[in-house]
């Protein structure tokens, strides 16, 4: 009998394991955040934790300091791309919910005027 085969990585976490290039903008011990490569907006940054979570589904109070922790770094370049005149945040959660890629990650959105109810 074989050993079962890893799981293969998703793209973000091949960013955070520096597998492949992206362009960060951000970085903590526990966060990373980089360029989305197809932009809603101007502005459109990911903000993703290290850990591999793949969903909101899949959070539990253990993580409450590291959702905390992608609003504080989401903030920051916030204020680091010069978003003043305000951005939005979005996390899309399952199929259903716009999710494409299974690990847990914050859309930072800005730069234009941003219309609501979005899609």
């Amino acid at each position: 009998m074989s050993d079962p085969q890893p799981e293969e990585k998703n793209i973000f976490q091949r960013i955070i394991d520096r597998e492949i290039p992206a362009d960060i903008v951000y970085e903590t011990e526990r966060v990373l955040a980089f360029r989305d490569i197809q932009p809603q907006a101007p502005t459109h940054i990911l903000v993703v934790p290290k850990e591999p979570i793949a969903s909101l589904e899949e959070v539990t109070a253990q993580h409450a300091s590291l959702l905390g922790e992608l609003l504080v770094a989401a903030a920051a370049i916030a204020r680091q791309e010069g978003l003043e005149q305000g951005y939005r945040l979005v996390v899309n959660c399952g199929r259903h919910g716009g999710q494409e890629i299974p690990h847990l990650h914050v859309h930072l959105l800005g730069g234009r005027s941003l219309t609501w109810p979005p899609g």
